[in-house]
């Protein structure tokens, strides 16, 4: 018996199940994608598998309703995974220890994948199913959202007819998404100069933060331990001379990272100055971050601990100096909010990832505008302060915004829909975080989408919960809009 096997409706959970015991992390997607095509070919379906690993699966209208439009279903395959510090979980080898806690799914230690996992479910329960009613559909199975959607750039869509879209990676129940900002990832480079290693070696730590989403979250003021270990590193260079040895902190650029450490040697008479600085910052940071990071940590290990002691040479002053100060120097979070949606993010960006490799110290953000010009220049001041301190930047994974049409057909729909079954009006929304509904629609030409899904806590952490009871709702209403004529 499956952890899910009580859980209702019994078909979706099944299957989520079944996906979250295969591995599918972001570019590694191979085994989901040949799951979907091994489901599609035991249920008789018309299936097509690209060489990035998307699928489209097609199932014929059921009798009745051969006249009703297209519709095509979509979510993506790949999941964003994180995992808690000393966590010995292989993201490439081991499925997802699930866990259920009263009306909400979650992971041990780690990512639950809800995102987009319960889409991939809705979807194949669908699709398996000899009894619900529905028009043509058309399931598509995009890989590396997560990364900066490169699957949906490059599939394929020629063998679909549909042009109403139900996009399944919303995740408040509730709220159908009718727009989105467009957004690149920016690789921000910046070479080093190792020496021979002296003084005292210590560890700086900073963790136990909320994180999360660099869309959905991104405005509410918790704290980037990337930005925060950069400050500690201004101030510990203010007042001692000290040489980075190691520096890593976060793992993706669209997640806010909740973890961040640095290695360093420093001179050994100014470790009690050094102790200080940090008691300081410790306690400034427990009082900005009271409200949204009350877990906050600030550690600091000194001596030769196995750990350290395998780090490799210390960086020269001038690259240590030149790290802090772009760090320090580089935008991040919220740089406008929209003057059309009140409420709304307009432009922001998110450093997810801070890496000290062997010659360069690399710098990884998630760049997200709803205005194209507003994004076009948050990219260019990232490329001109770079190369001020001796850097280069790259931007990959561009994405359009997905507009928000003022008509749209499926979107009546499901407001009819949701009104008759709940006697309430749901919430339209247009939201700062990117879907690839405005890939998708640049490929099929009038396209109409919408996005739902159910409701979804702390995505991208190690916290992200999937509750039971609004999965359950949203495959009702999900049905209800497919029998809808």
């Amino acid at each position: 018996m499956g952890v899910l096997s009580h859980l209702e409706p019994q078909e979706v959970f099944n299957y989520f199940e079944e996906i979250c015991a295969i591995p599918h992390a972001s570019y590694k997607e191979s085994k989901i994608s040949d799951y979907c095509a091994a489901f599609a070919k035991k249920h008789g379906l018309e299936c097509y598998q690209d060489e990035w690993k998307n699928i489209v699966i097609i199932k014929e209208a059921a009798k009745g309703y051969e006249k009703e439009p297209t519709l095509i279903l979509q979510g993506h395959l790949d999941m964003v995974c994180e995992k808690d510090p000393g966590s010995d979980f292989d993201f490439e080898t081991d499925g997802l220890r699930l866990i259920v806690d009263g009306d909400h799914i979650t992971a041990d230690g780690t990512t639950l994948g809800g995102d987009d996992g319960i889409a991939i479910a809705y979807m194949l329960a669908v699709l398996a199913s000899e009894t619900i009613a529905h028009p043509r559909l058309e399931a598509v199975f995009t890989v590396s959202e997560e990364t900066g959607m490169e699957g949906a750039a490059g599939i394929d869509v020629s063998m679909l007819r549909g042009k109403r879209l139900l996009n399944l990676d919303s995740e408040e129940e509730g709220f159908f998404l009718a727009g989105c900002a467009g957004g690149a990832s920016v690789i921000c480079r910046l070479p080093v100069n190792r020496i021979a290693a002296s003084g005292e070696l210590v560890k700086i730590t900073v963790s136990g933060l909320a994180g999360g989403h660099s869309g959905m979250d991104i405005n509410r003021g918790r704290a980037n331990a990337n930005i925060l270990m950069g400050r500690v590193l201004q101030k510990l260079t203010e007042h001692t001379s000290c040489f980075l040895a190691c520096l890593e902190g976060g793992g993706r650029d669209n997640v806010i990272p909740g973890n961040c450490m640095a290695a360093l040697y420093l001179d050994p008479a100014r470790l009690e100055a050094v102790k200080q600085i940090i008691a300081d910052m410790r306690r400034i940071f427990a009082g900005e971050y009271a409200v949204t990071d009350k877990n906050i940590r600030l550690c600091l290990e000194c001596g030769t601990q196995e750990d350290l002691s395998q780090l490799p040479a210390m960086l020269d002053a001038e690259s240590t100096a030149r790290i802090v100060r772009l760090v320090n120097t580089l935008p991040n979070g919220v740089q406008a909010m929209s003057a059309q949606v009140e409420g709304m993010v307009e432009t922001s960006l998110n450093l997810g990832v801070m890496r000290l490799e062997s010659e360069q110290a690399v710098f990884r953000y998630s760049v997200r505008s709803s205005i194209e010009r507003a994004k076009e220049a948050l990219l260019a001041k990232l490329r001109v302060l770079t190369e001020e301190t001796g850097g280069t930047s790259e931007v990959t994974g561009i994405y359009p915004a997905w507009e928000y049409k003022k008509d749209s057909v499926l979107r009546k729909k499901l407001v009819s829909v949701y009104e008759q079954m709940y006697g309430s009006k749901p919430v339209i929304q247009v939201i700062h975080a990117g879907l690839e509904c405005g890939l998708l629609a640049e490929k099929i030409p009038g396209l109409d989408c919408v996005s739902i899904g159910p409701d979804l806590i702390d995505i991208h952490t190690t916290n992200e919960k999937l509750c039971i009871s609004s999965a359950k709702r949203v495959w009702e209403f999900l049905l209800q809009v497919l029998q809808t004529k």
